[in-house]
C-alpha cells in the first residue's frame, strides 16, 4: 500500500472554486478509487509527513514559498502554469517576490517529479525554471462528469434562462478576470458583433478590487466601460448543475485568453456540446485541436467576425458540437488519476 499525502491548501478559500481547486479535488477523488493507494488530504504546514511514502504539492507559485526546505520523502509537484513569469509587468513580484523566486527555483530542483498539465506548461517549466525535460511528466486534466448535453426542450433550460434572465442568443465566458483572460477585448468584440455576453465566475461579478494593481488594470477598464451594460451579464459564481444548463443554452463558448496553461472551461463546453471559439494560443490549441474555431486574441475585429460566423451558421455550430463531444472523450479524471498513480509506483519502484 502506497501512502500518499496531498496538500489540502487548494481545497480551501478562493482556490476551491478555481482551476487548482478543481484539479486537487478531482485528482484525489479518482486516486482513492485505485487499489494499492492510500490517499489523504492534509495541511502540509501542520502535519508530520514522515509516515507517508509520497507527498504531492498540487500547486506552485513562483513568488511564494510553496515547497519544503528539507525533503526527506519522495515529492511530487504539479505546475499548472507560470503566467506571472510570462507577464512580469502585469504580475510584479517586488523585491521579496524576486528573492522567493530564487529560493523556489532552488527548491524545485530537489523535487522528484514535476507534473505539467499540458505540453505548453512543460515547455515553460523548462524555460523559466531550468528543469530537465525528463523530470517533467505531462498529465492532462479532465472534465467533470456532470457536464453533458441537455435536450433543447428540457424544462430545466427554461427555468435557468428565466432565473438568470438570459437572452435567446449569447456568447458565454467562464473564468477569472486576470490580465491573460483578455475579457475586455471579448466584450468589445461582442459589442461589435451585436450579441450579448454572459460571464460566469466569482471574480467577474466583483466590484471591490484594487483598480490600480497592474494585474487588475484591464478588468478595471472593462468595469468602467461595461459594468452597467445590460447586454453584458456578469452572473458571478454559478453552481455546476446550473452552469451545465447555461453552457447548453449558449450560442457559443469563447475562451479569448492571451495565454493558458490548460483551459478547463473548454472541456466543459465540449462536454455540453457547445460550439467553442478559442484563441490561437498554444495550450488551448493543444487541448481543442480541430474541435474549435481559432481567433487572434489581440484582434478585436477577428474575434467579432468569428463570433458572427458561428452565431449565424447552424451547420458550423453542429459540426463543432460533434467534434467537441468526440474530443472531450480524450480527457478524464479517471485517466489522469491512473497516470498519476503509475508515476507514484514507478518512482517508488513498486
Amino acid at each position: 500500500m502506497i501512502k500518499v499525502a496531498i496538500d489540502s491548501g487548494p481545497l480551501t478559500g478562493g482556490h476551491a472554486i478555481r482551476g487548482v481547486g478543481t484539479y486537487t479535488a478531482f485528482l484525489v477523488k479518482y486516486l482513492r478509487k485505485i487499489k494499492g493507494l492510500s490517499v489523504e488530504t492534509v495541511d502540509f504546514k501542520k502535519t508530520n509527513l514522515s509516515k507517508y511514502d509520497i507527498v504531492h504539492y498540487p500547486y506552485f507559485h513562483p513568488f511564494f514559498i510553496t515547497l519544503p526546505f528539507f525533503k526527506k520523502i519522495t515529492t511530487f509537484v504539479t505546475i499548472h502554469d507560470l503566467i506571472p513569469l510570462i507577464y512580469p509587468k502585469q504580475y510584479p513580484s517586488g523585491i521579496k517576490g524576486k528573492l522567493r523566486f530564487i529560493i523556489q527555483k532552488w527548491l524545485i530542483k530537489k523535487v522528484d517529479v514535476i507534473i505539467a498539465v499540458s505540453e505548453t506548461s512543460k515547455k515553460d517549466i523548462v524555460r523559466f525554471l531550468n528543469i530537465p525535460q525528463e523530470k517533467i511528466r505531462v498529465i492532462y486534466e479532465g472534465s467533470k462528469k456532470i457536464y453533458s448535453p441537455i435536450p433543447k426542450e428540457a424544462e430545466e433550460l427554461k427555468e435557468i434562462a428565466k432565473k438568470y434572465k438570459l437572452p435567446d442568443k449569447f456568447v458565454l465566458y467562464v473564468g477569472d478576470v486576470n490580465y491573460n483572460k483578455n475579457i475586455l477585448r471579448l466584450a468589445d468584440a461582442c459589442k461589435l458583433a451585436k450579441i450579448s455576453l454572459v460571464m460566469v465566475g466569482k471574480q467577474v461579478a466583483s466590484e471591490d478590487f484594487d483598480k490600480e494593481h497592474p494585474e487588475n488594470r484591464e478588468f478595471a477598464k472593462f468595469f468602467e466601460k461595461y459594468a452597467e451594460d445590460s447586454e453584458i451579464l456578469r452572473l458571478g459564481y454559478v453552481p455546476d448543475e446550473e452552469l451545465k444548463a447555461i453552457y447548453n443554452l449558449a450560442t457559443l463558448y469563447c475562451q479569448p485568453s492571451l495565454y493558458e496553461g490548460f483551459g478547463l472551461p473548454v472541456l466543459e463546453a465540449f462536454a455540453c456540446g457547445t460550439p467553442v471559439l478559442i484563441s490561437k494560443t498554444q495550450a488551448l490549441v493543444e487541448v481543442a485541436e480541430d474541435a474549435a474555431v481559432t481567433v487572434n486574441p489581440k484582434d478585436t475585429k477577428d474575434i467579432a467576425e468569428k463570433i458572427l460566423k458561428l452565431a449565424n451558421s447552424s451547420e458550423i455550430r453542429a459540426l463543432l458540437s460533434k467534434k467537441g463531444k468526440e474530443r472531450v472523450d480524450k480527457f478524464s479524471w479517471d485517466k489522469a488519476a491512473k497516470q498519476t498513480a503509475k508515476l507514484y509506483s514507478g518512482v517508488l519502484g513498486k
